[in-house]
């Protein structure tokens, strides 16, 4: 019987430790995703090189992929690897408004929390479900399946204040190094 309590002591001990340690994770303070990618996270030189790059790009390396009036928007390759294993996506709900620069949801990862944000103003018209049950969708595909929202632009003449693929390399070779 004794061996039987020790069991279920150290078991028990073991879930509160695990339970502590996700309770620690998801008390961090979350810091925007551009703070967390100028701590200088070491990425791979190799993957700046391997960005796949959609239409309109911001410095906190969120991207808008523009059809029409829509734009598909979500985080780029480079920030998904600073990031590390993503866990967790929070996400709007269709039908909520952001101005541009608004924070839409966040995405915590093994390393850190961040909030996202807006490319665009505009309303969301659909919102990637499939992150929910797979957040790691966005580590593998996170401009092609691993899509956040998708917003209506109010307008479309905010992107042309965003970065094209081309000054959106540069700008994520500069922060490699």
């Amino acid at each position: 019987i004794e061996n039987q309590s020790i069991f279920h002591y150290k078991k028990n001990l073991q879930t509160v430790k695990m339970a502590s340690t996700t309770m620690m994770m998801r008390s961090i303070a979350r810091s925007s995703l551009a703070q967390t990618l100028r701590a200088k996270v070491a990425v791979p030189a190799s993957s700046v090189g391997t960005l796949r790059f959609s239409s309109h790009f911001t410095a906190a390396h969120e991207y808008a992929k523009t059809d029409g009036k829509i734009a598909t928007c979500g985080i780029t390759d480079f920030a998904q690897a600073a990031l590390g294993d993503i866990v967790f996506v929070d996400l709007p709900e269709v039908g909520d408004e952001f101005e541009k620069g608004d924070s839409f949801g966040s995405v915590e990862s093994v390393k850190a929390a961040s909030d996202v944000y807006a490319p665009v103003t505009g309303t969301v018209v659909e919102v990637n479900e499939a992150l929910s049950d797979e957040p790691g969708i966005v580590n593998n595909s996170p401009e092609e399946e691993g899509w956040f929202i998708k917003i209506e632009m109010d307008d479309e003449s905010e992107l042309d204040d965003l970065m094209t693929p081309e000054a959106y390399k540069e700008h994520c070779e500069s922060e490699a190094h």
